[in-house]
């Protein structure tokens, strides 16, 4: 959570800037894309690095690659060459390896906790992640005036050692490996086809995560134009979006709360699928809203689903997928949601900047018919996306309920520990 903190707080003042010399959605949006692309790229290989691999060297790793790129970041500033794809490079190599570090934590769950305890144990990924929203706007927006960037960026860099310090400290055991990594193109192969097929020939599983793309697609669809989104109707209103970010860490950690002292006895699927109900029902209520009175409450109501879906569908394949290929299998399930997230931040900019926002103007083609629930003008447009987006997601929601072989996931597939 510390290390979250000073990433979180680095990220939150890049976006101000970005949106102050650009105005763009599409500029912030392809933060994200340009993240993604190189994670598309290795993260069939990661998966197989991390099966046969020591994972907690390669959370190591992680962490010392994040504070390099950021030191490297604040080298540029402080000679004044830092440029917007300084940026974007940046973030794709820090991503990079955030993945690796991301998959090795993943894989580790499985054989710290008991099988029993998999879902509150994931919940407390939400709850760092949560934590650090909430202290991390807030303290980049008083400290972005005192001591400007570059001490921004040096938090960052020291909470890279106190992250990498954390992870020497902890006792991480090592699943059993099935045969050593080498350069054969076959094997290499073979490794990046088999978490595939191993999803593809269980139908289940593979209607989860066909599911939970489509649902993630949606999501960031509407995601990508938050920051610009609130800033536009806001008049650059850092604060007011920080404020926001500051309720979405508390509603985060209220849901993590929920999950760890309620004990839900029902199958965890159905904490996914009422997590992207009361997620798309709460995002429908705060983009219809027009004032932080409405934002507020609706924002705090819409993070707390997101533990609640994330950890339930975490749990599901931490208990269905055995823990020595976990590795290449949640690598497989993790390229399918990259593609999904990949595109959305494609395609959610230019939709925004050339299509909605000129669409939602005086006088514009959808004008007429949304402007009583969407308003007018500057930002208009973006609430409509996100609206839509948010539509998406309950509709998908409700559409899990409907089918069967996804409501008895649990049912059909054995636990990895039940297989003979």
């Amino acid at each position: 959570m510390v290390s979250l903190i000073g990433s979180s707080m680095t990220a939150f003042a890049f976006a101000i800037w970005v949106w102050e010399i650009t105005h763009q959605a599409t500029a912030l949006a392809l933060f994200h894309f340009f993240a993604q692309i190189p994670q598309l790229l290795i993260t069939p290989i990661a998966g197989s690095i991390v099966d046969r691999m020591n994972r907690k060297w390669l959370m190591i790793v992680g962490d010392a690659a994040g504070g390099i790129v950021t030191f490297t970041v604040l080298l540029l500033y402080l000679t004044d060459n830092l440029q917007l794809w300084h940026l974007y490079l940046a973030f794709a190599v820090k991503c990079t390896f955030e993945q690796f570090q991301e998959l090795a934590y993943s894989a580790s769950i499985s054989k710290m906790v008991a099988k029993h305890e998999y879902s509150k144990a994931s919940s407390l990924g939400f709850l760092a992640g949560h934590g650090a929203i909430i202290v991390a706007p807030a303290l980049a927006g008083i400290l972005y005036g005192i001591i400007g960037l570059v001490g921004i960026l040096i938090i960052d860099i020291t909470s890279f050692f106190l992250a990498i310090a954390t992870v020497i400290r902890t006792h991480i055991p090592q699943p059993e490996t099935t045969k050593p990594i080498t350069g054969d193109r076959t094997n290499i192969l073979h490794d990046i086809n088999f978490g595939f097929k191993y999803i593809f020939s269980r139908p289940s599983l593979l209607i989860l995560l066909t599911l939970t793309a489509i649902f993630w697609f949606i999501h960031d669809i509407g995601e990508a134009v938050y920051k610009p989104m609130i800033l536009e109707i806001s008049g650059d209103d850092t604060k007011l979006l920080g404020s926001l970010f500051l309720v979405s860490g508390i509603g985060g950690i209220l849901g993590v709360l929920v999950i760890n002292i309620w004990s839900n006895k029902q199958p965890r699927i159905y904490g996914v699928l009422l997590g992207m109900v009361g997620a798309g029902l709460s995002k429908i209520i705060f983009g219809l809203g027009r004032i932080p009175l409405i934002w507020m409450p609706a924002q705090l109501c819409s993070s707390l689903h997101f533990p609640l879906l994330g950890s339930s569908i975490d749990a599901i394949w931490l208990t269905k997928v055995k823990p020595e290929i976990q590795g290449r299998v949640f690598a497989s399930q993790s390229m399918i949601l990259l593609v999904a997230s990949a595109g959305a931040n494609l395609i959610a900019g230019p939709l925004a900047d050339h299509i909605f926002e000129p669409a939602m103007m005086q006088g514009g083609s959808l004008e007429p018919l949304f402007h009583n629930l969407v308003g007018t003008g500057k930002g208009s447009g973006m609430v409509l996306m996100y609206v839509l987006s948010s539509i998406g997601l309950l509709l998908v929601g409700l559409t899990g309920y409907t089918v069967k072989i996804l409501r008895e996931v649990e049912v059909i597939l054995p636990d990895y520990d039940n297989v003979n």
